[in-house]
């Protein structure tokens, strides 16, 4: 009896880990999108305060660092853009997976 009861409770844990999974991914990638969001903000932030101290140089040769590391800066920002997509893609469809898996109980 005690086994019987000691896999029944295994079993249903297992069941449950199972449907909780795909929301865990969801909120998971969620947070990723979020973080990398934010680093991309950041990041274009920072490109347009060296793209602003570009402009404001005196001389084409004093522009050249800034306007260097706006571009820099602006690369970085979409990198971390194009990271944020593809979490959200992710958390979508974990989300989907979530719902369809609610749907079933």
């Amino acid at each position: 009896m005690r086994t019987i009861t000691v896999a029944a409770i295994a079993a249903m844990s297992l069941a449950a880990v199972a449907c909780s999974k795909p929301a865990d991914k969801a909120t998971n990638e969620a947070g990723t999108a979020k973080a990398e969001a934010a680093a991309a903000d950041a990041a274009a932030a920072t490109a347009s305060t060296d793209a602003a101290a570009a402009a404001a140089a005196p001389t084409a040769a004093g522009a050249a660092v800034p306007a260097m590391a706006a571009g820099e800066a602006a690369k970085d920002a979409a990198g971390h853009a194009m990271k944020a997509a593809d979490a959200a893609k992710d958390a979508g469809g974990a989300a989907m997976s979530a719902a369809k898996d609610a749907a079933k109980k």
